[in-house]
């Protein structure tokens, strides 16, 4: 089937096509979806059990179909199965995570995190057979020349969102790590300088027994604000 086209200045524009539904059916995927995705949790006991790359690739392709800024896509995201590294990236946010947990935060923040029982060791970082680390691109080099990018925070927000979504449909699990600095990535694994790092994503199956908080999330009246 040959798409329809329509001449407009830039990019060459073409029929957007897709299925819609009854208010009824479109309710209940609606629905359905909900419930399916409020089933997916932080998981830190990851098994080694291998992952296709391709499965995490898909993932990743997956994730870049989020909307950016000026569709520039500012985002890079690193895969890694290499175990060298793995074990200085472990070493890395462990350190920082350790200053974080006996000087950085507040007695306060401590307390909001003591029920769920982390702490600064992060075995996950070398068990999961993927880490991915997702790096938001503040501006590109052309020529030598510097081009910003646009609502890069927000753009990279979105992809990751997307990246979840799509890794909990593969049937994997994460957890969203974010050792303060993390400018230790960008030095381990050599990265540009318009490159800053975003989220570690170390992902794969859950390991055989898995236990994860028992948290509820916030009802609906607590997340909406209506103006009819």
């Amino acid at each position: 089937m040959t798409l329809k086209t329509k001449d407009v200045k830039g990019y060459a524009h073409v029929e957007y096509n897709r299925d819609t539904y009854s208010p009824e059916e479109a309710t209940q995927r609606s629905m359905d979806f909900y419930h399916w995705m409020d089933t997916r949790r932080t998981v830190r006991e990851i098994s080694n059990r291998p992952v296709p790359k391709e499965l995490v690739e898909n993932v990743i392709m997956a994730a870049s179909t989020a909307p950016s800024g000026a569709h520039k896509q500012p985002w890079t995201f690193c895969l890694i199965s290499n175990a060298e590294l793995k074990g200085k990236i472990r070493k890395a946010a462990e350190e920082e995570e350790y200053e974080s947990y006996t000087g950085r935060m507040s007695e306060r923040w401590k307390k909001d995190l003591e029920p769920l029982g982390t702490d600064w060791n992060k075995p996950f970082l070398e068990e999961a057979p993927w880490l991915v680390i997702v790096f938001k691109r503040v501006f590109e080099l052309e020529d030598g020349v510097k081009h910003n990018n646009y609502y890069v925070n927000e753009s990279v927000g979105i992809a990751c969102g997307f990246f979840l979504a799509a890794l909990h449909k593969a049937g994997l699990v994460t957890l969203t790590h974010t050792p303060s600095p993390m400018n230790f990535l960008t030095k381990i694994l050599e990265r540009p300088e318009n490159e800053r790092p975003y989220l570690l994503l170390p992902i794969g199956y859950p390991q055989d027994e898995v236990y994860v908080p028992k948290i509820e999330r916030k009802p609906l009246d607590e997340v909406v604000v209506y103006y009819e």
